[in-house]
């Protein structure tokens, strides 16, 4: 008995270890992320989507400080008693929380403050981890490294977002790239009629929304091997694609003439060519690069253009095996839905997908942005149609 006990002491010393590595290493490429900015950067909320980049710092600090250290930590002092109110995101059932609207007037706490709290809590978490060996609690240390590493993502485009619309067009810095060129011939791959079957149903972690393995009928359909390119979407523009209401839904026509869109985002023409603000500054287009920073109002109108259309989510996973992907998130045809038997998470984590199953359509894949082996062919993303801060792109698909 005694050799089991210590069999199976060794064996939750090699999770805590290896959960513990993880964590550590998620923190510490949050801050990395950061490492390039000004002070001054850190604030900034241009518009209601984009989160200061404090704020994500504090934000996924607080979420392992509420959902773990608070509830199972005995005698765990939060860091500060206003903090949950400061970095709660959209948690109802956990509290009052600032209006997303006025993150960006958050001068206090401060950037250091801010870190110091990351420490705190990091320390703490640590501490604990190597202290208790309890499933329920690797388990939400695990959703809590996977909701930071969404964060990153998030950190990420937001950043980009708060330099881009600086008037100076500042670079991030010299090592960020984030226009992959494939030069090859897009090809159609024919996928046949017949059923598929759509979710997870693997061992590893994923999030519930993936879960619900299911079967559907697809029509026999082909796909293209390859993303659109800069240079096919100019195609687009030059032939007035945005001023041709037939190609476009009425709400994104109303979109575009409101918003006064004529290209996609973070594109600037000077001197009659094409330039795109970049991580690494303004650059001169690159023509096979996947275009990015498109709605799905925009990608929709492409694929019209075209003559052709976007998948649904279903036809995405059941192609993803015989194509690239995961350098642009990738717009489809579907409504972000719950699968057959989803069921929530109870308490405060079944807030985390469910209560945004309404008004928003799914991409597929993941970004340049997107941290190491994030995604996987059945990892469903979520976005408002006319967004597109994202690095977003799209495929296209022709009925047969």
């Amino acid at each position: 008995m005694s050799v089991f006990v210590n069999r199976l002491h060794f064996f939750f010393m090699i999770i805590t270890d290896n959960l513990i590595a993880s964590f550590l290493q998620t923190r510490s490429h949050t801050e990395e992320i950061c490492a390039p900015l000004e002070t001054e950067d850190y604030v900034v909320q241009p518009v209601v989507d984009v989160s200061p980049p404090k704020w994500h710092l504090g934000h996924t600090t607080w979420f392992f400080e509420e959902f773990i250290l608070d509830k199972y930590a005995k005698g765990y002092q939060r860091f500060h008693p206003e903090y949950a109110f400061v970095f709660n995101s959209y948690y109802e059932s956990i509290g009052k929380r600032v209006v997303r609207t006025n993150r960006g007037n958050l001068s206090r706490p401060t950037v250091s403050q801010v870190y110091e709290y990351r420490d705190y809590v990091t320390s703490h978490l640590q501490s604990f981890l190597e202290e208790n060996e309890n499933n329920e609690i690797w388990k939400l240390v695990e959703i809590g490294i996977h909701h930071e590493k969404q964060h990153q993502e998030l950190l990420l485009t937001d950043i980009k977002f708060i330099l881009g619309n600086n008037p100076l067009l500042p670079k991030y810095n010299d090592t960020f790239s984030e226009n992959p060129v494939f030069g090859k011939t897009t090809e159609y791959i024919i996928i046949e009629e017949g059923i598929y079957k759509i979710g997870y149903s693997g061992n590893d972690f994923c999030y519930d929304n993936e879960l619900g393995v299911h079967k559907v009928f697809l029509q026999e359909y082909a796909i293209a091997n390859a993303m659109v390119t800069n240079e096919e979407y100019l195609e687009f523009i030059n032939d007035g694609g945005y001023s041709d209401n037939l190609l476009w839904h009425a709400e994104a026509w109303d979109w575009i003439n409101n918003e006064k869109i004529s290209a996609p985002l973070y594109w600037h023409l000077v001197d009659g060519e094409y330039y795109q603000y970049t991580m690494q500054g303004l650059k001169p287009l690159l023509s096979h690069a996947p275009v990015t920073h498109i709605s799905y109002y925009e990608a929709f109108a492409f694929a019209q253009w075209k003559g052709e259309r976007l998948p649904t989510e279903f036809e995405w996973e059941a192609a993803n095996q015989f194509f690239d992907w995961g350098k642009r998130w990738e717009w489809t045809e579907s409504a972000y839905l719950p699968y057959p038997n989803y069921e929530k998470a109870p308490g405060a984590l079944g807030e985390y997908n469910g209560k945004f199953m309404v008004n928003q359509k799914v991409l597929r894949g993941g970004s340049v942005a997107t941290p190491q082996n994030h995604t996987r062919p059945t990892y469903r993303n979520f976005f408002h149609p006319n967004l597109r801060w994202q690095f977003t792109g799209l495929r296209l698909v022709k009925d047969i």
